[in-house]
């Protein structure tokens, strides 16, 4: 019997799933990614090989992701775009839209209802704003832990304007909005309104529409999706595994579900 294993190599983590024969998920873990791409999803992949008392005969590998590449033991790789599309319909087989927000970068994906199969999609790689990389940087100009600043946004009343798209401007102009005394929970949901206004903005642009499933580790974000909602003017889901989200694991999920479906599954 095989096992399939989606291997998702982000640029801030690396996400790793086990597949049933099936199609069902049975294990996952994620870790950082780090500057070592390939060392760290070996890591990943032989810490669940070995607790599901695996060998390399009976397991497929998929990989995808931003260093899908550095994974040599892959038997496959596809795109991230494809990927997602794919996880996106494991939890919600209804998806018509998908948008992804990750490390470095933020991709809004259109999925044909007839088909099932991607028809379009916008990417934003050239600039890290409205990435999990830029929020990162925002927590830190705000000396909040990344794992609050959504639920410190959520506690303002009045959202401070953020007009830079750039990263570096955009830290320039928190750090001269907290000199001027403006509240930490204002910056805080200016910085999540900029974030869905600009990825609101590429989603639209393709066409997305309901049901839409936010993915990524930035779906985490509770703010994020409160004005990504607001932008888009109706509801979004995002994806729950064993009662816990399922917004990182994907991509990893759609890899190994389409190893499943290349191999007879």
């Amino acid at each position: 019997m095989t096992e399939f294993i989606g291997i998702d190599i982000g640029s801030l983590a690396s996400k790793v799933v086990l597949l049933s024969n099936e199609g069902k998920v049975i294990d996952y873990r994620s870790e950082r990614s780090t500057y070592d791409f390939k060392k760290i999803g070996y890591n990943l992949v032989n810490d669940l090989m070995a607790k599901h008392s695996l060998n390399r005969e009976s397991v497929f590998f998929m990989s995808t992701g931003y260093g899908r590449n550095t994974i040599d033991i892959a038997d496959d790789r596809i795109t991230e775009i494809t990927a997602h599309a794919r996880g996106a319909q494991y939890f919600f087989p209804e998806a018509h839209s998908v948008i992804d927000i990750g490390g470095q970068d933020s991709k809004a994906i259109l999925i044909s209802k007839k088909t099932g199969n991607v028809m379009d999609f916008q990417m934003n790689d050239k600039c890290a704003a409205g990435t999990g990389r830029f929020l990162e940087v925002m927590a830190h100009a705000l000396e909040v832990p990344i794992e609050e600043i959504g639920e410190l946004a959520l506690n303002s009343n009045k959202p401070s304007a953020i007009s830079s798209t750039c990263t570096v401007f955009a830290e320039s102009e928190v750090i001269s909005l907290f000199a001027r005394g403006t509240s930490k929970h204002d910056i805080a949901a200016g910085i999540h309104k900029s974030i869905a206004r600009r990825v609101a903005g590429m989603a639209k642009r393709i066409g997305v529409a309901p049901l839409l499933v936010f993915c990524g580790g930035v779906a985490k974000n509770i703010a994020v999706k409160k004005y990504l909602e607001q932008e888009l003017g109706y509801e979004i889901v995002t994806p729950v595994l064993n009662n816990e989200s399922g917004a990182q694991f994907t991509g990893a999920i759609g890899a190994a579900l389409i190893a499943q479906e290349h191999n007879g599954g």
